[in-house]
């Protein structure tokens, strides 16, 4: 039994469901008894920011192929064996964690831990499938040169975020095409380790059961935790990406607090009122007003040491300097302030997402998983309903007067380039 030990029992606290590993594995756990569905995620240290120099797609190609078979199960077998216990799953890789996701009945989790630990664990990485693999992934890199909205998004990440942060995690058409299975089993020996590794778990279990099982299936995983990699600053402020097009993409970001700051929920907040929906103020100027875009919002990014506000339009090459000039005036119209009506609308969208959350176990299981790589602890769904509710229009304008937007890169992708007026 693995478990905090006291007279020889194991006790578990209601608010402390996590556990930590002699290899360094975390297990989290959040019940939802009302459940009879559980969600379990599993994350490994073994992202894009791996990748070596040259070797750009080499984590997300070694993410497909762990799953074309593992253990005694061949890529067929492995298939078959997840659906014969209804087990719903999907994988893929971020930029720090190769990620392993699966729901099913509550009966079923032993089993879905079995087989989701030969995966992580023991993966065949068969030859004959590399190919297939390889292909795959070039057909959609091919995919994304014709399409100049996903193309932005790529490259204002790049621009924004410090190499190798901001890589794809695709990677590259030129590196992937030459990517081998040696170097895939190279990535894998030194990245898919226990230490730093994290499974989330949720919905209806029995703590102590999950206890005994994630034991069995990865108590004697063993390996050390993957070093992090050099960061390498950049200086970016506008770079224009032809293309042969009657449409121009524009993409804005600005540095924002980081997931831990005390200021995230207040810079978030803002960035909902700029660019959320459609009664926000970029959808309202620039597309309900002036109709310039026929697309336009902001998202709010943030991990564990940085964070960005970007800001997206879709536009006609004719009306593209004046959507920029008019996105730059929204955004530094944001450091004025904002009204109390525009942050009710936010607050009432926000508390509905945590209302449709609760039901959900696979969106728990996810969200804690990501809370303890970013905090290292559990925000629970009444601490952000409490951080949401103390907002008030005051509070964020003081934020904003003492962080007005600015740091900014900009990047277009159209057939020719714009002018940024204005210091970045």
């Amino acid at each position: 039994m693995f478990g905090r030990q006291f007279g020889g029992k194991t006790a578990v606290s209601q608010e402390d469901y996590h556990y930590r590993f002699a290899n360094g594995l975390v297990l989290l756990g959040e019940p939802m008894p009302w459940l009879e569905s559980v969600a379990v995620t599993v994350r490994v240290p073994a992202g894009s920011v791996f990748d070596p120099q040259g070797k750009e797609g080499l984590a997300a190609f070694t993410g497909k192929l762990v799953v074309r078979g593992a253990g005694p199960r061949d890529s067929r077998a492995l298939v078959r064996d997840l659906g014969l216990y209804g087990i719903h799953h999907f994988a893929g890789v971020g930029t720090y964690f190769a990620k392993f996701v699966f729901s099913t009945v509550r009966a079923q989790i032993g089993k879905g831990l079995e087989l989701f630990a030969d995966v992580v664990r023991r993966p065949q990485l068969p030859a004959s499938q590399v190919e297939n693999v390889r292909q795959g992934m070039l057909q959609d890199l091919r995919g994304l040169q014709d399409d100049p909205a996903v193309r932005l998004v790529r490259e204002l990440r790049r621009a924004f975020y410090p190499d190798p942060w901001g890589r794809p995690t695709s990677g590259e058409i030129e590196t992937v095409s030459r990517l081998t299975l040696e170097d895939v089993r190279g990535h894998f020996q030194r990245y898919y380790q226990p230490d730093g590794a994290i499974i989330a778990v949720a919905g209806g279990f029995h703590w102590p059961e999950v206890l005994d099982l994630i034991g069995e299936y990865f108590g004697d995983w063993a390996g050390q935790r993957p070093v992090p990699p050099p960061i390498m600053f950049k200086e970016v402020r506008y770079q224009h990406f032809p293309h042969n097009s009657h449409q121009v993409q524009i993409g804005l970001a600005f540095p924002g607090p980081a997931y831990p700051d005390q200021d995230f929920f207040l810079a978030w907040a803002a960035a909902a009122v700029l660019g959320y929906g459609s009664s926000s103020r970029l959808f309202q100027e620039l597309r309900e007003k002036r109709g310039l875009c026929y697309g336009v919002g902001a998202t709010y990014h943030s991990g564990r040491d940085r964070g960005g506000i970007f800001c997206y339009a879709s536009t006609l090459a004719d009306r593209a300097q004046e959507t920029l000039d008019v996105l730059f005036g929204e955004i530094r119209r944001l450091g004025e302030g904002i009204r109390e009506e525009e942050l009710v609308r936010v607050k009432a969208s926000v508390k509905s997402a945590l209302i449709m959350s609760q039901e959900s176990s696979a969106a728990r299981a996810a969200a804690i998983a990501r809370d303890w790589s970013l905090l290292g602890r559990i925000r629970t769904i009444d601490e952000i309903r409490q951080a949401i509710d103390v907002l008030s229009a005051d509070s964020i304008n003081a934020y904003l007067r003492a962080h007005p937007p600015n740091g900014f890169v900009v990047v277009t992708v159209g057939p020719r380039e714009l002018e940024v007026r204005g210091e970045l």
